[in-house]
């Protein structure tokens, strides 16, 4: 009879699965290991048990003590699952942009919820890493697991991971991809196969995140990349990221990795998380280059039930502007560049702006200041927005010197290129606006009056 004490010792030992149909017409195998297999859903059960695990051994975490975690989901999952069968009690702060099905799950094992916002700078005390240590630090017997910096977090994949995957592939494996998050799947993994064999390593990032040079806006892919707020001060990156392992990194769009994402479960039978598309894609772009003698392995993170109400959700897809090409009457035409000021603009230019170069546009988008224009600006970015008579009327009667952020109107309701123009109208409606905001891939693309739309709504049902 084969009995296991606790779930937790099932942890680990997931398969490889070759990919077929998305690798036609590549020479190299390419091969993916589905993380979501382990008992509670992603690649965080191995990083989360061994913390734990370790923590009891060092007297840290005492019997009956209390888990916090900042996390994005999946490793509050796994303490939450270890917490259960440990006797712990657990608090997990997340920030507001997780999926509501991870919020739903980390409830259902008992765990507190907290959320705080996600665009903040690194030194606020609401961050969640601020937060969480705060609570840690305020709790009779708590203990902050701390997978960004906790050693236990690389050391069980260099344990675990890395040699099933050699094991597996027989020693065949010549190229390891997998997201940068915290860095203790790709930092652990890739250190063991570098030891045992000439594996090259490459890490799958998001186009914005700062690990490849990125300006650190938002991105959409959860439990990957890294982001930073402008007034972040002190940008320190995780020790559990071991740079000198990555031998290179391939920069994905947030477009590629969620289409990639429902490519796998539509084509594959793999339904996985955007982390998981952002590092097929990138596995896909490396065997391009290669062989029938190499052999490509894929880290899949988590499963896609945890995201059901976003990459794997239509509505969601077509709001935010990553689904627009199958369907007529669309906006997807309905972009045009769009000048913008930032909060700390000065009155007097955003007037001259107004007159200037925005003089066609019905609204002047106010955004957070110092990102690079080679991305466009990530809604959550957009903070409010002008009507031009007010900043020319403001320009007449108030200094110019005054920060615009000071006068800034809330935002307009954002439309997705995916969405036709009755449905943008409808959004207009419930909100009792006359403009809103165009998103293409979750970032500002245009701007539309509801005057625009009644047309095309008219023109679409001619």
């Amino acid at each position: 009879m084969v009995v296991h004490d606790s779930l937790i010792d099932l942890v680990g030992g997931t398969p490889l699965v070759r990919l077929r149909r998305l690798t036609a017409g590549l020479a190299a195998t390419v091969l993916v290991k589905p993380e979501y297999l382990n008992p509670g859903g992603s690649v965080k059960d191995r990083a989360a048990t061994a913390m734990v695990l370790a923590a009891e051994r060092d007297g840290v975490l005492a019997p009956g003590g209390t888990i916090v975690e900042a996390s994005s989901g999946n490793t509050g999952i796994g303490l939450a699952q270890a917490a259960a069968v440990r006797g712990h009690r657990i608090v997990v702060v997340l920030p507001d942009t997780v999926a509501v099905e991870k919020l739903d799950i980390l409830r259902a094992y008992g765990a507190e919820v907290v959320t705080t916002r996600a665009s903040l700078p690194r030194e606020h005390p609401e961050h969640v890493n601020r937060l969480a240590r705060r609570i840690a630090a305020e709790t009779p017997g708590g203990w902050f697991a701390d997978q960004y910096d906790n050693p236990a977090n690389p050391t069980v994949h260099h344990a675990t991971t890395g040699p099933e995957i050699w094991a597996a592939t027989e020693g065949r494996v010549t190229h390891l991809v997998a997201g940068i998050g915290t860095g203790g799947t790709i930092s652990g993994t890739g250190r063991y196969l570098k030891e045992v064999g000439p594996v090259e390593v490459v890490g799958a990032d998001p186009a914005t995140s700062v690990y490849n040079g990125g300006d650190g806006s938002p991105f959409f892919v959860e439990a990957s990349g890294h982001y930073r707020h402008t007034d972040t001060v002190d940008d320190t990156w995780p020790l559990s990221y071991h740079r000198e392992v990555v031998d290179r990194i391939e920069v994905i769009d947030d477009r590629e990795s969620v289409l990639t994402t429902r490519r796998l479960a539509r084509e594959e039978g793999l339904l996985v998380g955007a982390s998981s598309g952002l590092a097929v894609a990138a596995a896909l772009r490396v065997a391009r280059g290669l062989g029938p003698q190499h052999t490509v392995v894929a880290v899949l993170p988590d499963s896609g039930r945890a995201y059901l109400s976003k990459y794997h959700s239509v509505g969601w897809l077509r709001r935010l502007g990553f689904l627009d090409d199958d369907r007529s009457g669309l906006l997807a035409d309905a972009g045009a560049p769009v000048h913008t000021v930032t909060t700390r603009t000065p009155l007097g230019e955003a007037a001259a702006l107004a007159a200037g170069p925005a003089r066609d546009q019905p609204l002047v988008p106010v955004v957070l200041p110092g990102r690079s224009p080679r991305f466009a600006t990530a809604v959550s970015e957009v903070l409010g927005a002008l009507d031009p008579a007010v900043l020319t009327d403001g320009a007449a009667r108030r200094d110019p010197a005054t920060p615009v952020g000071e006068l800034a109107d809330p935002a307009p309701v954002a439309i997705g290129t995916g969405e036709t123009a009755q449905e943008a109208l409808a959004c207009l409606d419930a909100a009792g606006g006359a403009h809103a905001l165009l998103l293409r891939d979750g970032r500002l693309a245009g701007l539309l009056t509801r005057a625009a739309l009644v047309a095309r709504a008219a023109a679409a049902a001619r």
